[in-house]
């Protein structure tokens, strides 16, 4: 499961409650969808922008009262099924490769940046994900400039 965001407060007398996003699918608080707190799972039954939240409405919670006992409540989701999403946990310990087929390093870590998270290599390098072509059996294709490992 992963963290998809947290109930910063209560919102009115209904049962909606302020949520905070960590995530940029917005799909994670679709009518629909399933988020987890704790054991507990709950349906959005609606949700919309608010500020630079979302206010979101939960099957089952219908009341302020009951809106307030989930202040601050971490909600989980399960990964989406998306072929084009690297994880972290995943890339650890793959292979990075040029397309020129030349071994540059194997991945370490992954480390967030503001311009694009990097790949960090046994080698010290640091590759941002921006350059990554694709990931097939443990080994991750890069399309690198001229002169970034030169460094």
């Amino acid at each position: 499961m992963l963290e998809v965001g947290r109930v910063t407060k209560a919102h009115g007398v209904r049962g909606e409650l302020v949520v905070s996003l960590i995530t940029d699918r917005l799909e994670r608080v679709a009518p629909g969808s399933i988020l987890h707190v704790g054991d507990r799972q709950m349906v959005v039954t609606a949700s919309r922008p608010h500020q630079k939240n979302h206010i979101v409405s939960f099957d089952g919670v219908s009341s302020r009262e009951q809106a307030d006992e989930l202040h601050g409540a971490v909600l989980m989701a399960e990964p989406l099924d998306d072929e084009n999403e690297l994880w972290a946990h995943d890339v650890i310990g793959d292979v990075v490769v040029n397309t020129a087929g030349d071994r540059i390093g194997v991945v370490e870590s992954v480390q967030a940046n503001p311009a694009s998270d990097l790949l960090v290599l046994d080698t010290g390098a640091l590759i941002p994900v921006v350059f990554v072509l694709s990931r097939d059996d443990g080994a991750i294709l890069v399309d690198l400039p001229e002169g970034l490992l030169d460094l």
